[in-house]
């Protein structure tokens, strides 16, 4: 899990909203744009181009 202050910096690269984990703790989930971003090896995958589009969006 990643250390709560980086947490409160990270930042969607496209919208620069807020990301919070998804439900099983392996990704970042923006739900203004609706796109997940990986994390591997403990480290977020900030990139567009790596992002997996949502479908039916709890919010």
């Amino acid at each position: 899990m990643l250390d709560q202050a980086l947490m409160e910096i990270l930042a969607c690269p496209k919208c620069k909203g807020d990301v919070r984990y998804n439900e099983a703790k392996n990704g970042l989930v923006c739900d203004a744009c609706s796109l997940e971003y990986p994390i591997r090896d403990d480290i977020p995958v900030m990139l567009i181009d790596e992002a997996r589009q949502l479908t039916g969006s709890a919010s």
